[in-house]
């Protein structure tokens, strides 16, 4: 919940501060550099130390941190530095959970649920994309971006509770692949993992297809504060709705692939999912109602979900217990591509405009999948 109501919540409050669709892209701009020097070390600090210790520390850091925001916000010494220091802090800290999160699923589960059991995940993870964004939208409109921030806060006390509550999994890195790990060195450890995904076709066909979508369509969010208060005229509670239609269209898919997950042609529906993605994406920015974009983001959410959530399983899947750490922190290395991607987006946004932008990095998305079908043959027999 925390982490979809801040989609909204900061982007609307450094578009209040500065009014440049520029620094909606910057804000993630600043989130790069953590990803992509960090991601390869937590990929194996995941496979060393307890994962459950990771993510209460991260999580903690997580509540600080908003808690921070809202107070500078309700003592009126906001500033748009603030929004970017506690950005790049919050990327640090995901850059570090991540891996540690997504590995914890697999330990939990035979290998042959593993689809259905990520697919489960994607569904609690997209009620809460489908909850969090409205009711920060709400909560904007009635207290302010302090009254968001504020309940995030306390969304991630909750979650530090719950989080003390869970067991170790036998398999987890405390197991026999952790003491594994701690016999190599860190430099060498990187070196494994890098080394095992680009030599396995399957792996390195997924995390391809994973950094186009990341690159070309995902960061078309960066701009949904400019569709909603400039184009469509809906103000915070319009743009919480559209990414709640988005999070209602993942959740259908998320409970399409925790039903009958492990039954999907995997590599087909990974492409089709990113192309579907690109065209919706396009088809939404130039959408001139708002009827019309929130049918269009529930589609989008639809695709997003079907080739985020199945680009998890193939990685993991085709990993080794004591690898999956460090395959996944690669995977989570698409967010430093997102990050650009965004920086991207909102250069030609002042440049082109935002809907011309959009549709430009859409189509581009779903035009590179058609590349990717036609390049990796291989891709398509994934299962």
């Amino acid at each position: 919940m925390a982490t979809w109501m801040d989609q909204v919540a900061r982007g609307w409050l450094i578009y209040e501060l500065t009014n440049s669709p520029v620094q909606l892209g910057l804000v993630r701009g600043v989130q790069a550099i953590p990803i992509l020097l960090l991601s390869p070390v937590a990929g194996s600090i995941a496979d060393r130390y307890p994962r459950k210790t990771l993510l209460m520390i991260a999580q903690v850091l997580d509540a600080l941190m908003y808690g921070t925001i809202a107070l500078l916000i309700i003592t009126g010494l906001i500033e748009p530095w603030h929004v970017y220091v506690t950005a790049f802090g919050m990327s640090i800290v995901q850059t570090f959970q991540q891996p540690a999160r997504a590995v914890m699923v697999a330990d939990a589960v035979p290998l042959n649920h593993l689809t259905n059991a990520i697919g489960l995940n994607s569904i609690v993870f997209n009620t809460a994309r489908s909850t969090g964004p409205a009711l920060a939208g709400v909560l904007i409109a009635t207290f302010g971006t302090a009254g968001s921030y504020f309940l995030q806060a306390v969304f991630y006390l909750f979650a530090i509770l719950w989080t003390m509550r869970l067991r170790p999994a036998p398999s987890s890195s405390t197991g026999a692949h952790g003491r594994f790990a701690h016999g190599t060195s860190f430099g060498r450890s990187i070196v494994e993992g890098w080394q095992f995904s680009w030599r396995n076709d399957t792996v390195r066909a997924a995390l391809v297809i994973s950094t186009v979508a990341s690159f070309f369509i995902v960061p078309f969010t960066t701009l949904l504060p400019v569709f909603a208060r400039d184009l469509l005229a809906v103000g915070a509670t319009g743009q919480g709705l559209l990414l709640t239609m988005m999070g209602l269209g993942a959740l259908c898919s998320a409970v399409l692939i925790a039903s009958v997950g492990d039954q999907l042609p995997r590599g087909i529906f990974m492409m089709g999912g990113v192309m579907l993605y690109g065209i919706s994406v396009a088809a939404f920015s130039t959408s001139p109602w708002l009827n019309l974009s929130l049918a269009l983001m529930a589609i989008v959410g639809l695709a997003h979900v079907s080739s985020h959530a199945l680009v998890q399983t193939v990685i993991q899947a085709y990993s080794p217990p004591e690898l999956r750490g460090r395959t996944m922190s690669l995977f989570h290395m698409s967010h430093f591509v997102l990050t650009l991607g965004a920086m991207l987006i909102g250069t030609l946004a002042s440049l082109w405009g935002a809907r011309w932008s959009m549709a430009s990095m859409g189509a581009a998305g779903a035009l590179s999948m058609v590349a990717i079908y036609m390049a990796m043959p291989r891709a398509r027999l994934i299962r």
